[in-house]
C-alpha cells in the first residue's frame, strides 16, 4: 500500500503561481509512475502530468504544456506540481496518483493509477 497526501492548493488571481506537493509513504518503492490529475465541478477527471520516477520520463496534458512542471524527490519521496501562469480554467480539485509499471513506457496520462490522495483545491479568479 502506498498512501499520498496533497498539499499546496490555494487561491490566486490570473497569471499567478503555485506549487502542489504530494508526500508519499509506505511501500513507495512500488509506485514508480505518478502522476497529478484534475477534476472540476461537474467535469471528468482529466490528466494533468505524469513522471516516471525511475528515468524522470514525463508527460503533460496540451493545455498546460509550457506552464506546469512535474517533478519527483526520490531522497523525500515527494512529488511536486509546480504551476505558471494559471488560468481560471486551471481551477479544480488536484490529486496526486501512483502506481507501478513494468516499463516507463506504460507511465503516461492514460494509465490506471492504484493509489490516490484526498486532494487539495485549486481556485484560480479572473
Amino acid at each position: 500500500q502506498v498512501q499520498l497526501v496533497e498539499s499546496g492548493g490555494g487561491s490566486v488571481q490570473t497569471g499567478g503561481s503555485l506549487r502542489l506537493s504530494c508526500t508519499a509513504s509506505g511501500y513507495t518503492y512500488s509506485a514508480n509512475c505518478m502522476g497529478w490529475f484534475r477534476q472540476a465541478p461537474g467535469k471528468e477527471r482529466e490528466g494533468v502530468a505524469t513522471i516516471y520516477t525511475g528515468g524522470g520520463r514525463t508527460y503533460y496534458a496540451d493545455s498546460v504544456k509550457g506552464r506546469f512542471t512535474i517533478s519527483k524527490d526520490n531522497a523525500a519521496d515527494t512529488l511536486v506540481l509546480q504551476m505558471n501562469s494559471l488560468k481560471p480554467a486551471d481551477t479544480a480539485m488536484y490529486y496526486c496518483a501512483a502506481v507501478y509499471v513494468r516499463t516507463p513506457y506504460r507511465c503516461h496520462l492514460d494509465t490506471d493509477f492504484d493509489y490516490w490522495g484526498q486532494g487539495t483545491q485549486v481556485t484560480v479568479s479572473s
